[in-house]
């Protein structure tokens, strides 16, 4: 049964893909995309460049960041045992703007957004590590805070406010920074998944792909944390060290993410509850490859929504993925069920 299930969603994401690369303001024939993607001479060079260059990247985009976000979610759901729980809620978003915050208003026009740009690969790296850094800061802490919490509801409060604190120390810092740098700052918050390209993209898959590969590999750690501390230690399993383990993970995906697309929204909460609820399972080794799927589809159905096809308009990623994960997050708390594994 789950083979069908993972045969429809490559089918559903295959479709989506393809539609996300097709639609746009300029309207490409689906057989001349088709054309582009899978043959080296495809003819109309104009098509040929909005699809390589603009559209492509963005799909490639979608696919890392819903991967990337998913994962990271599922992760922190299962380290602090809270169905709520995700980047976004939980303050670790806001601990990667503050780092980019840190990079894009700290110095002036010398880290400028466009200055950072034409560092190319030195300045992709410079975000990376400082959004990175942020999250992990905020995660560090909350778990810190945490250990001495035994409700799941108080820790996600907890968070909550770290993450309105850590917002209102970077509205501070952009109340004395120039107008230019506030602009810049601001249109990256907004969220965008067009603006990653070139070696910018490659740096975000590695990034992502080292982040995935370590979450994939801690899946009986995560297995073992679900069912609490004490069942994790009579495994024979070290709760500090595998807290550290899952911690860097998520800031390497959070924050890489963050750093590239600004901060994204809900997608880390909604994801594994879906995964969850289709797969019928609280196995890692399984949710972990079913958020994957689903994330990478969620955020595609997101970005063809966002750039409203046949239209000028492009909306800003974050109005989308709330639309669509708000209604989940209600379901969480309103449903009739327990969710599995909570």
């Amino acid at each position: 049964m789950n083979k069908i299930k993972v045969l429809v969603l490559l089918v559903i994401l295959f479709v989506a893909f393809l539609l996300d690369v097709a639609l746009g303001s300029v309207h490409i024939p689906l057989k001349d995309v088709i054309k582009v993607l899978f043959t080296p001479d495809a003819g109309n060079d104009t098509w040929v460049y909005i699809i390589e260059k603009i559209r492509l990247p963005k799909a490639l985009t979608a696919i890392i960041v819903g991967c990337g976000l998913s994962v990271s979610g599922l992760q922190m759901q299962t380290l602090f045992r809270n169905p709520l729980a995700g980047p976004s809620v939980l303050g670790i978003t806001a601990g990667a703007s503050l780092g980019v915050a840190l990079v894009m208003l700290s110095a002036g026009s010398i880290t400028s957004l466009y200055t950072i740009k034409e560092l190319g690969i030195s300045g992709s790296w410079l975000i990376i590590v400082a959004s990175s850094l942020g999250a992990a800061l905020i995660m560090i802490l909350i778990v810190s805070i945490s250990s001495s919490l035994k409700d799941n509801v108080i820790v996600l409060i907890v968070g909550v406010m770290i993450g309105n604190i850590t917002l209102s120390v970077i509205s501070i810092w952009q109340y004395f920074s120039s107008p230019e740098l506030i602009k810049d700052y601001l249109l990256w918050t907004f969220g965008s998944l067009g603006g990653v390209t070139g070696s910018q993209l490659l740096i975000l898959a590695v990034v992502v792909f080292a982040g995935l590969l370590i979450s994939f590999l801690s899946s009986k750690l995560l297995d073992a944390l679900l069912l609490g501390d004490n069942y994790a230690r009579s495994m024979g399993l070290t709760v500090k060290r595998a807290r550290i383990l899952i911690i860097g993970s998520t800031s390497i995906l959070a924050g890489g993410i963050t750093a590239f697309c600004g901060p994204i929204g809900f997608i880390g909460i909604a994801v594994p509850h879906l995964a969850r609820a289709l797969f019928n399972t609280s196995s890692h080794r399984i949710l972990i490859p079913a958020c994957c799927l689903i994330g990478t589809v969620l955020m595609l159905i997101c970005d063809l929504v966002a750039q409203l096809p046949g239209s000028q308009t492009v909306l800003p990623i974050n109005v989308i993925t709330a639309l669509v994960g708000s209604p989940v997050v209600i379901w969480i708390i309103a449903g009739p069920t327990k969710l599995r594994g909570f």
